[in-house]
């Protein structure tokens, strides 16, 4: 999955934000193992919401629409079932960082530099930049990046554990090509599994976690396959 916005650093608009839910449903339900996110180019990997695409919007218009639209997406994103590595090829900033956090794994080019500078604009962090991201990298992190306005080079980004490995400008999809056939080499049941396990341990969708499992294993019951065969012989039965 690529932003494709080199011209504005790839930030986002509305329209990709729209498209978030419908590609990842899409991911969802193909037989992939892992999903690749990076941006097009090599100055920015995200440089996170369009600021002409939110600044005109009223104070309902922002709230109602900007805000929970790209939740739905982040959040899709943030719980496929597949795997997701994130190759930050450029700078990392504000809703980028926030999508990034959606990734299983980052990988930051050397020439990337990973920030949240929303309230320099008088904004908040708001697709999940003080929920999601404070679970997944730790509360006084975020503090100072939102806060104090800590912007941070890749390899100290590293050293904080914002990004799990750091590779020459230009190697980041290669090195992501490299992990995820490590995954796919795995057991994709298992790696779901646990993946799901991780998840609800962080908060991030508990009832959807519990739900699926018990799921799972009704769906493999004996008790399922007696109370189908049940049903369908009493629709038989009704239809003679």
């Amino acid at each position: 999955m690529t932003i494709r916005r080199p011209e504005k650093l790839n930030a986002l608009d509305a329209a990709m934000v729209d498209a978030l839910v419908p590609l990842c449903r899409v991911v969802e339900r193909s037989a992939a193992k892992v999903l690749i996110l990076t941006g097009e180019g090599e100055k920015s990997f995200c440089a996170g919401g369009d600021v002409a695409a939110w600044s005109a919007l009223g104070a309902e218009q922002f709230a109602r629409h900007w805000i929970r639209d790209g939740h739905a997406g982040f959040d899709a994103l943030a719980r496929l079932s597949q795997p997701v590595i994130a190759v930050l090829n450029g700078h990392c900033l504000g809703g980028g960082l926030e999508l990034a956090a959606c990734a299983d794994y980052r990988i930051a080019e050397s020439h990337a530099r990973i920030g949240l500078p929303e309230t320099s604009l008088g904004i908040i962090p708001g697709w999940s930049g003080t929920q999601r991201t404070a679970r997944r990298f730790g509360p006084q992190l975020i503090r100072r990046m939102s806060i104090f306005g800590e912007v941070y080079s890749a390899d100290e980004a590293l050293r904080l554990s914002l990004v799990d490995k750091v590779v020459d400008k230009g190697a980041g999809m290669t090195a992501a090509g490299k992990l995820a056939a490590v995954v796919a080499g795995r057991s994709a049941t298992a790696t779901e599994l646990a993946k799901m396990l991780i998840n609800a341990a962080e908060g991030e969708e508990q009832e959807r976690v519990l739900d699926a499992f018990a799921g799972r294993i009704a769906a493999a019951s004996e008790d399922l396959r007696r109370g189908l065969a049940a049903f369908r012989e009493k629709s038989r039965r009704s239809g003679d």
